[in-house]
């Protein structure tokens, strides 16, 4: 989309399902929050696999290991192999092993999850940083996470030990709201010691080049619910990308949206991979976006919505309202009373 980057969510006019040969699907927030399914999403998940489509399960959550995940997924009712998930602690683990020799003793802050993508690469999870570690990997642990285990990263990174992140989620989606993600913990380690930590997962390469070397995917769709990790992954990779609304991110925060974090398709949840995705075109004068029955423009810096439809086909024509405004900056313009016709 050149360097202004996208302007618009693009429209097809077959499901997605039929378009892209494997979905990247992110966990929390978009198949599950707080354990629960998200609703549609097991049977949305259903009749995309049974169309052929190929669904993988990456997650920058390094706590489970993909065993506990696929159980977990195969109980809610989507039947997955722990082969069919990918986590931050498998991206985190590799990029160790690529840096650290065969064997090397491995600080581990955090959950199993963690401790078995280390063992998987040969390397060997301790407890302590008098344990003499090559290496610091910190991931979300839980709220179970003590301040003790923060205190013993700090003190092996204060040492000098090389010090890696599964990931830096600031924010996890629970079944009570929003909690503190594994990134609030790396900051407590950060303002601690002055370290900066390599990270593995969503949205940086390592975590990338994972999910493609474990699925081989040719032509992956990511489906994620969170702006700085899912959709930005999926624009330093390359490829393409359906934001949900069912966890972290919402209309508003969608509109503002800088170039690297506008996905290629918006839906409301999972079934969006059942559908086609209506086309947003330029409309009238050309200074606004139709789409459905809604027409969006900026007006006075303010988005503008006139019509009638479906409130997401609202949403669309206002997204290209907005990042066309914003060009190559978040967007700005005031969305306050567009939202609140569509009921946002």
């Amino acid at each position: 989309m050149g360097e202004r980057g996208r302007t618009r969510p693009d429209g097809s006019p077959r499901a997605l399902s039929e378009v892209y040969d494997t979905a990247l699907l992110d966990l929390d927030g978009v198949v599950y929050a707080g354990g629960e399914a998200i609703p549609h999403a097991v049977e949305s998940l259903e009749k995309a696999r049974d169309g052929g489509m190929h669904l993988a399960y990456v997650t920058n959550n390094a706590l489970r290991t993909p065993d506990s995940v696929a159980e977990h997924l195969t109980e809610l009712g989507v039947p997955a192999e722990p082969g069919d998930v990918i986590t931050s602690a498998q991206a985190v683990a590799r990029l160790i092993a690529e840096q650290v020799p065969a064997g090397s003793r491995v600080l581990v802050i955090g959950g199993e999850g963690l401790r078995v993508a280390l063992r998987e690469r040969g390397l060997e999870p301790v407890e302590s940083a008098d344990d003499d570690p090559a290496a610091v990997v910190q991931g979300y642990g839980g709220p179970e996470l003590s301040w003790g285990r923060l205190a013993e990263a700090s003190y092996a990174v204060a040492r000098g030990v090389p010090w890696f992140a599964s990931n830096t989620d600031l924010t996890i989606p629970s079944a009570r709201g929003i909690a503190p993600g594994n990134g609030a913990a790396v900051e407590v380690v950060r303002i601690a010691t002055g370290g900066e930590p390599q990270i593995a997962g969503k949205p940086l390469p390592p975590m990338h080049r994972e999910t493609i070397l474990r699925t081989g995917a040719e032509r992956p769709l990511v489906v994620g619910d969170r702006l700085d990790t899912d959709i930005e992954g999926a624009f330093n990779g390359g490829v393409d990308s359906l934001l949900v609304l069912t966890g972290v991110t919402d209309p508003a925060r969608l509109l503002r949206a800088e170039p690297k974090h506008r996905p290629t398709y918006v839906d409301r949840d999972l079934r969006g991979l059942l559908t086609g995705q209506p086309e947003v075109e330029s409309a009238g004068s050309g200074d606004g976006f139709g789409c459905g029955g809604w027409t969006a423009s900026v007006r006075s810096d303010a988005l503008v919505l006139e019509g009638d439809g479906q409130p997401l086909d609202g949403l669309r024509a206002l997204c290209a309202a907005a990042w066309t405004h914003a060009g190559d900056r978040s967007g700005s313009a005031d969305a306050g009373k567009a939202l609140a016709r569509l009921g946002w």
